[in-house]
């Protein structure tokens, strides 16, 4: 069930602090515990809190501290942003909201502003949020000064921008807009999209979109002369009091703001009078301008009126403070609770809030997993339990430039391998911040534990012609003392290859760690980290050139370890071909292999043989099997042979920028997982992290 929505707003004056506080009404009829979250916030004006947050948790009395309901400042983001660092600012959004969702029974997340310039830039910074969460939309855009056809086709647009990345939208709504173009709006909308879709318009209201006297009053910077306590009255039309007092009283209409010079006592007393007469319209309140004093006899009768409106003395010119009032928006704020329940009920009136409460019960998410959550779902889970891991490379920078990371982390306990005075002198080179007491540093030749581990492998490998002065020799060797760790129950797993073969790292582990009962071959998968989703790769490190057999049981494994990671798993087994059109030996192997993998596991959903684009690429899957659930959305692609599984993975690597976590060993009775010598400091930490997780199973 989906615990979360995201408000997307398609431009700026949208109106959607109105959509939060419905929605949050409507929610919180049904769920005891609801959160609120807005990833970016504007920048703070003299300390103050984020105003939509301030609202939110303060109306509705949301039991939370207010660094937990946002990530950024406006500036914050922007300096991150600049320096490349978007993956740092997605990381942070993903584990504020996480802790968020953990504690509340649903989560409602708003969008940025577009208080600032550049909206192509925050439509996709909104589009890459939601799409990271994995939590669907609502579209929410305001009409005012737009035509009929400019405001339709923005909002196809904006619909397309989320649609395209795969980000399911349940509902648009048409905010602020002529009650007369209601239905075409609606219809104009609807064509062309999914008719699933709710789409709702709601009819500007003055009250609303007007500002009140309080906003007023902040934006020009006046001074309160009379009725601070009525501050919150809703504004309507702005009348300039420059013509003579009889011929002004014609133009007052309900709610006007009268703007007139200090020293125009007849307009100001004359309007004061025209508001508690029953003939005239009532006004929300008068601006003083010229920044002139008012007499003591016009103060003295001000005083003693029977009902006075907000009179506010400003500093400036009547036609320049005109002007600036033209610019003054409308917010909602927490002090303003008329304000707060007129939007409430606006959103009732005109949103159908059975259909959407339907929509967010019902909506089942989506089983496309970023990157940026696959990576926090793997650092959750290594949290859960604390795996103990050995690293034999300990003369590697990269190694205890990882090694330093994760103690910060303090997810893992780590042994590295290599002389103590050798690892010192590496740290202080690096200049790490590195904690000796956290993490054990073993030399092999002179642990304690030599002897032991020398005599238990000379017991397991004598009947292959092993003696014991063999056995010491290769208990030297950082990857057998490392492995014996592991077999002794010393460490949890092993992570090697940084400056070693994979066959230096891994031929201990079969000689001696062995494989698990009802495996009969050991082999690799990498976790693809693309731009909007995680595919498995197998066998890109192990498996020459593997039988058929051998091919549906990396499958097979290659989907278990899928599923352990939180991948429903949808198997392509890769050939040359699509179908029955191709022939040799070997795509008969790939179709011989699918068949195998079909028998032993029929919960399994698995095509083969099947050409790569045909299994990743939607039109090409549909076109070449049409009638195949796996075509066009494969997200295990099982390779025929080595040759062809290493070279891909590493120009998928190199061409499109993806992060590849592995290779993660599959078959072993134990954790042991190899690198690659071209490894960076972020592979050894993450491979570190899945084989703290693998440790837990």
């Amino acid at each position: 069930m989906n615990k979360a929505i995201y408000i997307a707003a398609s431009g700026a004056n949208s109106g959607k602090s109105m959509l939060s506080l419905g929605l949050m009404q409507l929610l919180l009829r049904n769920k005891p515990k609801v959160g609120y979250f807005r990833p970016i916030i504007d920048n703070p004006v003299d300390g103050k809190k984020d105003n939509h947050v301030n609202t939110i948790v303060n109306y509705f009395n949301l039991k939370c501290d207010y660094e937990d309901t946002y990530a950024f400042t406006r500036s914050e983001l922007l300096d991150l942003l600049n320096d490349d660092k978007e993956d740092e600012v997605i990381n942070l959004i993903l584990r504020k909201y996480k802790k968020l969702e953990e504690k509340n029974d649903f989560v409602i997340v708003e969008g940025t502003d577009f208080s600032d310039h550049g909206a192509i830039i925050e439509m996709d910074l909104n589009v890459l949020i939601a799409k990271n969460l994995g939590i669907p939309v609502i579209i929410v855009s305001g009409g005012i000064d737009k035509s009929l056809e400019e405001f339709i086709q923005g909002l196809r647009l904006t619909y397309d921008s989320f649609s395209n990345k795969e980000v399911e939208v349940i509902a648009v709504i048409a905010n602020k807009v002529q009650e007369k173009n209601v239905d075409l709006i609606i219809d104009g909308i609807g064509e062309n999209l999914p008719k699933s879709l709710l789409i709702n318009a709601i009819p500007i209201n003055s009250k609303l979109n007007n500002p009140t006297i309080y906003e007023i009053s902040k934006a020009l910077d006046a001074e309160v002369v009379f009725g601070e306590e009525l501050l919150d009255a809703t504004t309507g039309e702005i009348k300039v009091g420059a013509m003579q007092l009889a011929h002004f009283l014609n133009h007052l209409t309900d709610e006007c703001v009268v703007i007139t010079p200090s020293d125009r006592s007849d307009i100001l007393l004359g309007t004061l009078q025209a508001n508690i007469s029953n003939r005239y319209p009532s006004i929300s309140g008068i601006i003083l301008t010229g920044d002139l004093e008012l007499s003591p006899s016009v103060i003295e009768l001000i005083t003693g009126l029977e009902r006075i409106v907000p009179i506010l003395k400003v500093k400036g010119g009547t036609f320049g403070i005109a002007s600036r009032l033209g610019a003054v928006r409308s917010h909602i704020y927490a002090e303003n609770k008329n304000k707060i329940k007129l939007s409430i009920n606006t959103f009732e009136k005109y949103v159908d809030i059975e259909t959407l409460s339907d929509k967010l019960i019902t909506y089942k998410g989506t089983n496309v997993l970023t990157p940026r959550m696959f990576q926090y779902n793997l650092f959750k889970r290594a949290k859960q339990v604390k795996k103990h891991i050995v690293l034999p490379e300990g003369n590697d920078d990269r190694i205890l430039t990882a090694a330093a990371q994760l103690q910060k982390l303090d997810i893992v306990d780590l042994t590295i391998l290599g002389k103590r005075v050798n690892v010192e002198a590496a740290v202080k080179r690096l200049q790490l911040s590195f904690d000796f007491d956290k993490t054990q540093i073993i030399n092999p030749s002179t642990s304690a534990y030599f002897e032991d581990f020398a005599a238990t492998l000379y017991e397991l490998r004598k009947h292959k012609g092993l003696s014991p002065a063999m056995a010491e020799d290769l208990m030297a060797d950082v990857s057998y003392f490392g492995t014996m760790m592991v077999y002794k129950g010393l460490a949890d797993g092993m992570v090697s290859g940084a400056a070693h073969t994979t066959q230096h790292t891994i031929k201990p582990s079969l000689q001696f760690v062995k494989t698990k009962p009802g495996f009969s071959v050991v082999s690799s998968i990498f976790f693809m980290c693309l731009e909007d989703r995680v595919s498995v790769f197998g066998d890109c490190a192990i498996n020459p050139n593997p039988t058929s057999e051998q091919l549906a049981e990396i499958a097979i494994s290659s989907a278990d370890s899928s599923i352990a990671f939180g991948i429903d798993p949808k198997i392509a087994m890769l050939s040359y071909s699509s179908g029955s059109s191709g022939k040799g030996e070997d795509v008969d192997t790939v179709r011989e292999a699918t068949e195998i993998v079909k028998r032993k596991r029929p919960d399994l959903k698995v095509e083969g043989p099947i050409q790569y684009d045909a299994a990743v690429d939607p039109t090409v899957g549909k076109k070449k099997l049409p009638n195949s659930e796996v075509a066009g959305q494969a997200n295990v692609l099982i390779f025929p042979d080595l040759n062809t599984g290493n070279n891909t993975y590493k120009a998928v690597q190199r061409e499109t920028g993806a992060l590849a976590i592995g290779p993660m060993l599959q078959g072993l009775n134990k954790p042991v997982n190899d690198l690659s010598r071209g490894c960076t400091i972020e592979d050894i930490y993450n491979t570190i992290i899945l084989t703290a997780i693998q440790a837990q199973e």
